[in-house]
C-alpha cells in the first residue's frame, strides 16, 4: 500500500502512487515484474487505460492489462479476477493493482447526458424517502440507518460508537489518512451529514493506492514463499437480486442481501462459519453501514447489531475484530484501492506482522467490500497449517508503515 493522503495533500499523480503500491506488493512477494503473467488494475475516476498507464512505470512486458470499474467494490473485483485467472488454471502470477486520485468533497455524477448507473436505485429511495439537501450516498446509508433504527430500535449513540472504534484503531495504523482519536461525545456532536450520521461517521475521499500479487501454489513453493503466503479459502461476488427495488427497504438497497449472499458463499467454498472468523476488514464508508454488515455477515443476528456493538464483540478482545486498519472512515476510502488494501491488513494480521494494532491469534480473516449499483465481494483467507513454521523469504516486512511514511504510530 501507499498511505492514504487527503486528496491533492501530495506531488505525486495516480501513475506515480501506484508504482509504489505495486513494487512493494512485488517486494513483498520477492519476485520481479516479469514473473507477472497478467494484470488486473481498478480504479474509478480516470480515462481509459489508467490502469496500463500506471503500470507501465513498473514495466513494460507485454502482459494483459484489464481495467475493473466496479464502484467502490473495485479494488475487491479485481481480486476476485485474479484469484479466478489462478484457479483456472489460466496464470501462475497475476498482479492486481488498485488505485484511485479523487477530488474533494462529496461524490458526485461525472457524466450528465446519458443514463446514471444508480438511477433505479435514487428513485426507489426518493419514493421511500424525501431527497435532501445531503450528499446522496450519505442519504442512502443514512436511510438505511434510519431504517435499522425504526426497525429494532438503534440507538444515535450505537452508530457514534461504531466511528469511535475506527478511529482509535486507526492510531495505530501508519498507512492511515487519519489518525485522530475522539471521544464518543465529539462524534456525535460533529456537524451532521443526514440522518444518525455525523461528519465522523463519514469516510473520507483519499489518494491513494494497494497492490497484491495473487499466485499459484506451484509458483509459491517454485519462488519459496511459503512463509509469507495467505490462502483465499473462500471468495464470491454477488450483484442485486429481482426483489431489491420491490422491497421497500433501504437495507437492501444499499447492499444488504448482496452482501448476505456474498458471504453464504464465501463460508460456504471455505467450510467455516461466521463464528470462526478473528479478524475482518468490512465496508464501512459510513458507519450505519458497518452495522447492517455485521447482520449481513451473520456475525450477529438480525435485529442485535446494537447489543453486538455495546458488548465490544466487534473489537478487540470481543468475537471478531472489525477494522483494526480504522476501516474507510479513519484509513480512508480512494475507491479503486479499498478492496486491495482490506486485503492487505488481513495478510499482515494473518502473518503476525501488523505490529501494535495486532489481533491476538488471528487465523482466520474476512473482507467485505460494497459498491452500490452494484457489487458485493466477501474473501475468506487464512494461512495454510502445513506452511506455519516456514520463515518468510524476505528481510523486512511493510506492515508496520510505508517506506516515505515512517513515524510511529500514536497510542
Amino acid at each position: 500500500m501507499t498511505a492514504f493522503e487527503k486528496p491533492g495533500a501530495g506531488d505525486d499523480d495516480y501513475p506515480e502512487f501506484a508504482a509504489k503500491a505495486g513494487r512493494r506488493a512485488l517486494e513483498d512477494a520477492g519476485v520481479e515484474y516479469d514473473a507477472v503473467d497478467q494484470v488486473v488494475t481498478s480504479y474509478c475516476y480516470g480515462d481509459s487505460t489508467c490502469g496500463q498507464r500506471a503500470v507501465y512505470e513498473i514495466g513494460l512486458s507485454g502482459v494483459p492489462i484489464y481495467n475493473v470499474n466496479n464502484n467502490c467494490a473495485s479494488g475487491s473485483s479485481a481480486l476476485f479476477m485474479a484469484k479466478q485467472f489462478v484457479e483456472g488454471g489460466l496464470s501462475e502470477c497475476v498482479m492486481t493493482l488498485g488505485f484511485e486520485k479523487m477530488q474533494r468533497g462529496s461524490l458526485g455524477s461525472n457524466f450528465q447526458d446519458r443514463t446514471n448507473p444508480m438511477d433505479k436505485h435514487m428513485m426507489k429511495m426518493m419514493e421511500l424517502h424525501e431527497f435532501a439537501p445531503a450528499p446522496p450516498a450519505a442519504q442512502m446509508f443514512g436511510n438505511a440507518g434510519k431504517e435499522h433504527a425504526e426497525r429494532y430500535g438503534t440507538k444515535p449513540e450505537t452508530f457514534a460508537k461504531i466511528a469511535y472504534k475506527n478511529h482509535k484503531n486507526s492510531t495505530r495504523n501508519p498507512y492511515s489518512q487519519f489518525m485522530d482519536e475522539y471521544s464518543l461525545d465529539q462524534i456525535m456532536k460533529s456537524p451532521q451529514v443526514y440522518g444518525p450520521l455525523t461528519k465522523l461517521q463519514c469516510c473520507p475521499t483519499s489518494d491513494g493506492a494497494a497492490s497484491v500479487i495473487v499466485a499459484s501454489e506451484d509458483f509459491v513453493k517454485k519462488h519459496g514463499l511459503e512463509g509469507q503466503a495467505v490462502e483465499i479459502v473462500g471468495m464470491s461476488m454477488a450483484t442485486d437480486a429481482k426483489d431489491v427495488f420491490e422491497s421497500g427497504s433501504m437495507m437492501k438497497i444499499v447492499g444488504f442481501d448482496m452482501s448476505r449472499n456474498a458471504a453464504d458463499a464465501a463460508y460456504k467454498a471455505a467450510g467455516v462459519s461466521p463464528s470462526d472468523v478473528n479478524v475482518c476488514e468490512l465496508h464501512d464508508c459510513f458507519s450505519a453501514n458497518e452495522l447492517i454488515t455485521y447482520e449481513a455477515l451473520r456475525f450477529c443476528p438480525e435485529g442485535k447489531a446494537e447489543d453486538f456493538v455495546q458488548s465490544g464483540a466487534n473489537d478487540y478482545g470481543g468475537q471478531v475484530v472489525c477494522q483494526p486498519s480504522g476501516g474507510l472512515i479513519s484509513k480512508g476510502h480512494p475507491l479503486g484501492a479499498t478492496g486491495l488494501a482490506q486485503c492487505c491488513e488481513i495478510s499482515w494480521q494473518l502473518r503476525g506482522e501488523a505490529a501494535d494494532r495486532q489481533v491476538k491469534d488471528a487465523k482466520i480473516g474476512m473482507t467485505h467490500n460494497l459498491g452500490l449499483g452494484g457489487a458485493a465481494v466477501v474473501g475468506i483467507y487464512k494461512r495454510p497449517t502445513e506452511w506455519l513454521s516456514k520463515s518468510p523469504k524476505r528481510k523486512v516486512s511493510l506492515a508496520t508503515g510505508p517506506p516515505d511514511r515512517q513515524t510511529t504510530a500514536r497510542l
